[in-house]
């Protein structure tokens, strides 16, 4: 499979045709190898538009979804990210490609050491790798101009609000297992969250949210 050209075609077939318009944003997908983060076996899916299986109960999202997230929150060149439960590291890469700055939160050891050594191997030196609960954030490299979250979650918790900078935005699937969920941008004015419903969408979860814990919108 050429997976150049398969790059090539997700771009310009799914992610272009549906409203994601940051020539950065299309640049970096339509040149990281997105094949590298699946499983061997599954390579030749990991340009389909759908959820791909990284690891029992983990997903790669799907390319259209992904693209739109990382559109919504318009990161700058010198912006500081989180991007939470990235799994293998995908929406990372891409973040690592726009920002300034990236911590990719992950809770799962394994993954996060398939993620590192991804990571490494891109040279995305700017893309640092940590380990802690999902819904905790990553206080220590706070406040972010932008919080991405790879998976569906059922609120978002204070934890992750009160880590954002005045003028930081947030961007997550809001919904619950099985569900259609809502692509929903969070920004903080004057120390006040708000929220803009997006559109609808419908993504695997993210572990670390199953509780109702903190604040909901």
């Amino acid at each position: 499979m050429d997976f150049t050209i398969a790059r090539r075609n997700m771009v310009a077939c799914q992610i272009r045709p549906n409203n994601v318009t940051d020539e950065r944003v299309l640049d970096a997908m339509g040149t990281l190898p997105r094949e590298r983060f699946v499983p061997k076996g599954r390579q030749t899916i990991a340009y389909i538009d759908e959820d791909v299986e990284i690891a029992p109960g983990r997903f790669l999202m799907e390319p259209v979804t992904a693209g739109r997230l990382i559109d919504a929150a318009a990161i700058g060149a010198a912006d500081n990210v989180l991007v939470i439960a990235p799994g293998t590291g995908y929406i990372a890469a891409v973040a690592g490609r726009l920002g300034g700055s990236v911590f990719a939160l992950e809770q799962d050891s394994d993954l996060s050491r398939r993620m590192n050594t991804l990571i490494t191997d891109m040279a995305l030196d700017n893309v640092v790798i940590v380990e802690g609960p999902h819904a905790e954030g990553w206080p220590k490299e706070a406040p972010y101009d932008v919080i991405l979250v790879d998976g569906c979650l059922p609120e978002v918790p204070e934890a992750l609000t009160d880590q954002l900078e005045e003028g930081g935005r947030l961007v997550a699937v809001i919904g619950r297992p099985g569900q259609v969920g809502r692509l929903t941008l969070f920004g903080k004015r004057n120390g006040v969250v708000s929220h803009r419903i997006l559109r609808d969408a419908m993504v695997q979860p993210a572990p670390g949210f199953e509780r109702e814990v903190g604040f909901v919108f």
